[in-house]
């Protein structure tokens, strides 16, 4: 099957060059000296700008190319696959536009997005050092300051400190959330769009970079402000309505870096495989070894697992718009708590040279492994996540027993032949009012799946996984009614509870993906891990693991070996054959055959030189 944001992340690729020849720019050598030196990988950033990457941040009606997030998770996807610290690094100036794409002005964004296509970084301002993630104790503040005769009118004096900010030197705006009522509140911050390059002098400064664990070479810094005039143009959306932006605006940001966790997870497989396919030990490759068959064949189901979700998420901005609060949640918990764990078996299996530099492929997995446990943690932690969850049981509740939810919304998310509508941000909302299309649909796809088992009895493995999947699922709601009344204290039972709902979500969502699109795929690369539910079996058989179900009697569990094995056959196949293991075909870059190969891929895109970012 031909899918577009697959084939433009295949040439964007392409354009990167070959990441295991040293001479290209963005090459896995290239990115270990950079963390080694804790420097950010501006070379880099140059070529991701030369491309036209930071095009895929704007809308299109703000004069970008972004109008599909199916696309950007795929182009995000491919940095991160190469090295996090750069697709955190570039990929924030997206995170510190999207409040004004959200609730800002024509004017703003028409502004902002000629900026950031020109390569200027844009920063997001939420955090403090006392506060973390508490917004609501948020102490940077603007007060009113009028400037006569000012033809801009009223502004702010901002003063307070944000800390832990990415870009936070580097970028040359900032979206800042700022206390703009001493009350405080629900409606006493506002977000304003500070540009550092209007600020007179003396009213704010930089904060030293913070040394960090992972992501070495990103600027992870702060900025001080003391009575910075900020003009009142700089005002996004309404004045009081920051909390609810920012929470619209982080409904999209966190489905986004899912493209962090995809590209960790891709990046970490291929590390253990060749290390699999090349140790020998007691006489035997490490391959031939069952332990370890099974470990990359879970590995490889994960990373499956992992790839749908986000494909769902990512089209559902586009079609269940309004059940963003929870989609966000869900896969901003699941994604990197199941890549965490994916790295974490992984490295049981590369053993010491998991830690070590310099002794196996760069020590490309210990810098992938340090990079990505920031991931869960910016853009709302895993508890963050979990509670937002808790939070709307009682709209999820309902919308279960009634069956409501966005239904329609959800069977478009998961066709990936339906066309994209365009995003409208005004339909983001703080709940998921009626409940859970995606949870909605499970019956429906569970019985399309039956359907098609009498005629093919392989598919009855997937369908007892599915019926069990159905019935875990009726169970969790019935939790989920005896915590539904919380708001604050929340019980550790509760996010238990959610943690469960978030894995009976994420089977409903593959397996609509699944029914939807599984006769597209009779033929080509992709073709096995669709026919008889391969992928689909593993995937719901690793859900139904996590949830303490995965040894019940006529589970996926009746065919899990030989699951596994076929997996294992098939992540062994693409690597053979340079393609990404992929539910949909993709070929990786191979070494380059000139010196302009990158040039002419660019000429191809239509790219051209722009600000370094």
């Amino acid at each position: 099957m031909e899918h577009p944001p697959y084939r433009l992340a295949e040439e964007f690729d392409a354009f990167l060059g070959d990441p295991n020849d040293p001479r290209t720019t963005f090459s896995y050598e290239r990115c270990t000296e950079l963390d080694e030196k804790e420097e950010f990988p501006a070379d880099i950033c140059r070529l991701l700008q030369e491309w036209g990457l930071s095009d895929y941040y704007v809308p299109v009606q703000h004069g970008g190319q972004l109008d599909d997030y199916e696309q950007l998770l795929q182009l995000l996807r491919a940095v991160a696959r190469r090295d996090l610290t750069t697709a955190i690094g570039h990929g924030k100036t997206y995170l510190g536009g999207v409040c004004v794409w959200v609730a800002g002005s024509a004017e703003q964004a028409e502004r902002l997005g000629g900026d950031i296509r020109a390569g200027v970084p844009v920063s997001l301002g939420l955090t403090e050092r006392a506060h973390g993630s508490d917004l609501l104790a948020c102490e940077v503040s603007g007060r009113p300051a009028a400037t006569p005769g000012d033809g801009d009118g009223d502004g702010w004096l901002v003063s307070g400190e944000k800390w832990l900010i990415n870009n936070a030197t580097r970028g040359s705006l900032l979206s800042l959330l700022t206390r703009t009522d001493p009350a405080g509140g629900p409606r006493g911050f506002s977000v304003l769009l500070v540009d550092k390059r209007e600020l007179a002098e003396g009213t704010y400064r930089h904060l030293p970079k913070v040394d960090t664990h992972g992501i070495r070479g990103a600027d992870i810094s702060g900025v001080v402000f003391d009575g910075a005039r900020v003009p009142r143009r700089a005002l996004v959306g309404a004045e009081g309505g920051g909390v609810e932006t920012v929470i619209k605006a982080l409904q999209l940001t966190r489905t986004m870096c899912a493209a962090l966790s995809l590209g960790a997870g891709d990046h970490g497989l291929r590390i253990a495989l060749d290390f699999a396919e090349e140790r020998e030990l007691y006489g035997r490759r490490l391959i031939e070894l069952p332990k370890a068959r099974r470990t990359l064949g879970t590995a490889a189901a994960d990373v499956l697992l992992h790839e749908a979700l986000a494909l769902v998420a990512s089209r559902a901005v586009h079609t269940q718009t309004a059940e963003m609060s929870l989609t966000a949640a869900v896969t901003k918990y699941l994604l990197p708590s199941g890549t965490e764990g994916v790295l974490t078996e992984l490295t049981r299996l590369l053993g010491a040279r998991a830690f070590l530099k310099d002794v196996y492929a760069h020590g490309r997995f210990q810098k992938l492994d340090r990079d990505h446990r920031i991931v869960g943690l910016f853009d709302g932690n895993t508890l963050v996540n979990l509670n937002s969850v808790v939070n709307q049981f009682r709209s999820l509740v309902r919308g279960h027993h009634r069956g409501t939810g966005d239904t329609a919304g959800a069977a478009a998310a998961q066709d990936l032949s339906v066309p994209l509508p365009p995003l409208d941000p005004a339909r983001l909302c703080v709940v998921a009012r009626r409940g859970s299309g995606i949870i909605a649909g499970l019956a429906g796809n569970l019985a399309q799946l039956t359907g098609r088992a009498q005629s093919r009895p392989q598919l009855w493995p997937a369908v007892a996984a599915a019926r069990r999947l159905l019935a875990v699922t009726d169970a969790v709601h019935a939790e989920m009614e005896t915590h539904q009344g919380v708001v604050t204290d929340v019980p550790p039972a509760a996010f238990e509870t959610a943690r469960r709902y978030t894995l009976c979500y994420a089977g409903a969502a593959v397996l609509g993906l699944w029914t939807e699109n599984v006769d597209r795929f009779t033929d080509g690369a992709s073709a096995a891990l669709w026919r008889d539910a391969l992928w689909l079996r593993a995937a719901l058989d690793r859900i139904l693991t996590r949830l303490g179900e995965g040894d019940c009697p006529g589970t996926a569990d009746d065919s899990e070996p030989e699951t596994y094995e076929a997996l294992l056959a098939e992540l062994r196949s693409a690597r053979a054959q340079g393609r990404l293991f992929s539910l949909i075909e993709q070929r990786e870059p191979a070494s380059p055959t000139s010196e302009n190969t990158a040039a002419n891929a660019a000429a191809t895109h239509g790219g051209n030189e722009r600000t370094s970012c």
